[in-house]
């Protein structure tokens, strides 16, 4: 249930967010102009490419879908099962997230394809991390699901029902975190171009350090 999570995890999810949508709008404004962080719209085009018959395109949206999946797939062989486990290698995640969107930056510079797939793979990572520590309950990547439960709040408050206030401090923090980031990372590009990217390396390698250094604490005092 999302009241037995911590209260770090509200401000955490935020800033997760806030760094999902800088990568996602470097990844829109970017030479591939296309979404990062959620795959909703890439497998709408793999559809509509797989029914016009045009292999290069296949190819392309293909990769992304499985680069995504391998960033998640990355993030389970590390962490194992889920859950708020003490001792956990969230912070060994988050270090490898750091290093594709860093490594990504050259690539992308020089229009290569595969800086794409890192970036899609960051994402994947991220997305998959947030899941195993909340239960699937949160995700920072994509908002449809968001705002889906504050329409629904939204509707339960105007029937005079009452609503769980964690739950709209969730999505406004999400959603809020998201916006931001789009604004802030946008802003970065027009100056900075791929290497807007370096701001979220940098910070969820601050996060992975200071993850190694709790985790090592925790081992100690074992």
């Amino acid at each position: 249930m999302i009241n037995s999570l911590p209260r770090w995890v509200w401000p955490g999810a935020g800033l997760l967010a806030f760094l999902a949508g800088m990568i996602n709008v470097t990844g829109v404004l970017g030479f591939t102009h296309e979404a990062v962080t959620h795959l909703t719209g890439v497998t709408t085009y793999l559809g509509a490419a797989l029914a016009g018959g045009k292999a290069s395109n296949v190819l392309h949206l293909g990769g992304i879908l499985l680069a995504f999946v391998a960033g998640a797939a990355l993030c389970g062989l590390l962490l194992g099962v889920g859950g708020m486990k003490p001792g956990a290698r969230y912070d060994v995640v988050l270090w490898v997230e750091s290093i594709l969107l860093a490594a990504a930056v050259p690539l992308l510079e020089h229009r290569f394809i595969a800086g794409v797939f890192l970036t899609c793979a960051a994402t994947g990572l991220q997305n998959a991390l947030v899941a195993a520590f909340s239960g699937s309950l949160i995700r920072t990547t994509h908002l449809s699901g968001l705002f889906t439960d504050l329409g629904i709040l939204i509707g339960q408050a105007l029937r005079g029902l009452p609503t769980d206030a964690r739950r709209w401090k969730l999505c406004f923090s999400v959603i809020s975190g998201f916006l931001g980031g789009a604004v802030a990372g946008a802003a970065c590009f027009h100056e900075w171009s791929y290497h807007t990217l370096l701001i979220p390396a940098g910070v969820t390698a601050l996060l992975g350090m200071m993850g190694s250094l709790r985790r090592a604490g925790h081992r100690t005092s074992e």
